[in-house]
């Protein structure tokens, strides 16, 4: 079995898995697809958002207003949406007839994804996330991090929506149309 890890940082579309599994389509050996999700933890996201909302009058104070219901709520929260996004990216895998499992995690993405590399030797990674030029350009971005950790084929994709063939065909025929007419 030919294994790959796909880190995902959103829910997989169907163009994106048609992409992915192309890159195998020649494989000799069975393939797998594990897609790994990172989900916020709750208690984090709460401290992240006080911690850009508060002044410095208000830091700590904030917090004593939220009790343990309300993480526990907001946990439940994070976790049905990672679920259900989990679930959406396999399903789109296994539209296209991949094999495809998942998981999330609330663990530092690029420590996980090393763990399930190692766990289940496999054989690539593909990291799929939206344009982070800034991050890229710094080479502190997940696909540059994974590169310095692990020791197998890594590649990054930057997830999009399917094109739209006939709004690019009506373009291009409106443009023709254009200049034809100021000749």
């Amino acid at each position: 079995m030919y294994d790959v890890v796909v880190l995902v940082e959103q829910p997989v579309t169907d163009w994106d898995a048609r992409q992915i599994t192309a890159l195998h389509h020649d494989s000799a050996e069975p393939v797998h697809y594990h897609i790994l999700l990172p989900v916020e933890d709750a208690a984090a996201r709460v401290e992240a958002t006080v911690g850009s909302l508060a002044t410095s009058e208000m830091m700590g104070t904030t917090a004593l207003y939220l009790d343990e219901t309300d993480f526990e709520a907001l946990d439940k929260e994070v976790r049905d949406e990672g679920d259900r996004a989990l679930a959406e990216s396999v399903r789109a895998f296994q539209r296209v007839g991949a094999d495809a499992d998942g998981e999330l995690t609330a663990d530092d993405p690029l420590d996980r994804l090393a763990a399930v590399v190692r766990k289940r030797e496999s054989a690539e990674v593909v990291i799929l996330t939206r344009p982070h030029l800034v991050a890229e350009m710094l080479h502190v971005d997940w696909t540059n991090r994974a590169r310095r950790k692990l020791s197998v084929p890594i590649l990054h994709l930057v997830a999009q929506e399917e094109p739209d063939w006939e709004s690019e065909v009506e373009d291009e025929q409106q443009a023709s149309d254009g200049d034809q007419e100021r000749d």
